[in-house]
């Protein structure tokens, strides 16, 4: 599933652990793959998914703090950290989108149209 376009009052690094993820900032697409490490500066639209069929592992780095809260609102627990993520029905992915959407004013984000 892809992350819609979106911007946000805070910086975000992503550091590239296993995987590959195919990124748009500021319009420009590009690959990151491990050991890669993406900047996005606070206000810059952006957005990322997976750009394989094998897992991407990655950390996320958020300043100032506080975007965990939202992963820990709207995300699917999994038994370890390393245990994929549960694949989603039609009907479960508009739901979570959904959850997404009004969950994103709360965590200071905007969430985009499609360009």
């Amino acid at each position: 599933m892809a992350h819609p376009p979106h911007r946000h009052d805070f910086e975000e690094t992503f550091i590239l652990l296993e995987g590959e993820i195919a990124a748009t900032f500021r319009g420009k697409k590009s690959t990151a793959r491990a050991g890669d490490t993406l900047n996005i500066p606070a206000n810059a639209p952006h957005q990322f998914h997976n750009a394989s069929a094998s897992p991407v592992r990655m950390l996320c780095i958020c300043s100032p703090a506080g975007q965990d809260k939202f992963f820990l609102e709207i995300g699917v627990p999994v038994a370890t950290r390393t245990t994929p993520p549960p694949k989603l029905n039609e009907k479960e992915q508009a739901a979570f989108i959904e959850k997404a959407m009004l969950l994103a004013p709360k965590y200071r984000t905007e969430l985009l149209r499609e360009a």
